[in-house]
């Protein structure tokens, strides 16, 4: 699990036989062998490192789900190391899991906040909501609006977040990694469980429903 919160950004060695390599600084220091980073906000495993570098395998479904494939020699990512539980959770719970793709439709900078619009596939949309969570790029960033019309949201970046993470170089046309809140996803998967004919008198009897959640605060 991850928090969204950044910790530095590394920059891309090599991408060559689904092994990426990347070179960092401050994740080095209690980096271990078989760690998770998450790597523009996809949960990678640390397959070998050092002297401030490390390798980690990218299988072909991360490749078909992130923006990870277009990367190149010199591109800049944003790391960040698994959540500890002695840590502060400054942003969300991350998983590192990536939904889909995103694309950058708009850029807008004005005197206090630079403001992104992102159109997602309708499959992501319904877990868009506004002032909810989600990951870009393995950022924790808040919605600031919603355009069901159009599949796009709005988010709000300060410009600390902007100069210390990727974003910082991107433009529009370019493509981001979508991670939606799990809370919302887990929540969908409990009210339409009992959809499937799994033939489960546990199922059938089960006093999960939107009255229930309601009732306990969800």
């Amino acid at each position: 699990m991850f928090t969204g919160i950044i910790e530095e950004m590394g920059i891309v060695k090599s991408i060559k036989s689904k092994v990426i390599t990347i070179e960092a600084n401050k994740i080095f220091d209690d980096l271990k062998l078989g760690d998770s980073v998450s790597v523009n906000g996809t949960c990678l495993t640390v397959s070998s490192f050092s002297n401030k570098i490390f390798n980690a395998d990218i299988t072909s479904e991360t490749l078909s789900r992130t923006n990870l494939g277009d990367l190149k020699s010199g591109f800049k990512v944003n790391l960040e190391r698994a959540l500890t539980l002695n840590g502060r959770l400054g942003g969300h719970i991350v998983s590192g899991h990536i939904d889909g793709v995103g694309i950058i439709k708009n850029i807008s900078k004005n005197s206090e906040d630079i403001e992104l619009v992102i159109e997602v596939p309708t499959n992501l949309m319904k877990y868009i909501i506004e002032k909810g969570s989600v990951a870009v790029d393995g950022i924790s960033l808040t919605v600031a609006k919603v355009d069901n019309n159009k599949n796009n949201f709005s988010i709000a970046i300060i410009p600390h977040t902007l100069k210390e993470t990727v974003l910082y170089y991107k433009k529009a046309g370019d493509k981001v990694n979508i991670e939606n809140d799990i809370i919302g996803k887990y929540v969908e998967r409990l009210l339409s469980f009992n959809d499937f004919n799994f033939n489960n008198e546990t199922n059938k009897n089960s006093n999960i429903n939107m009255e229930f959640l309601i009732k306990n605060g969800f």
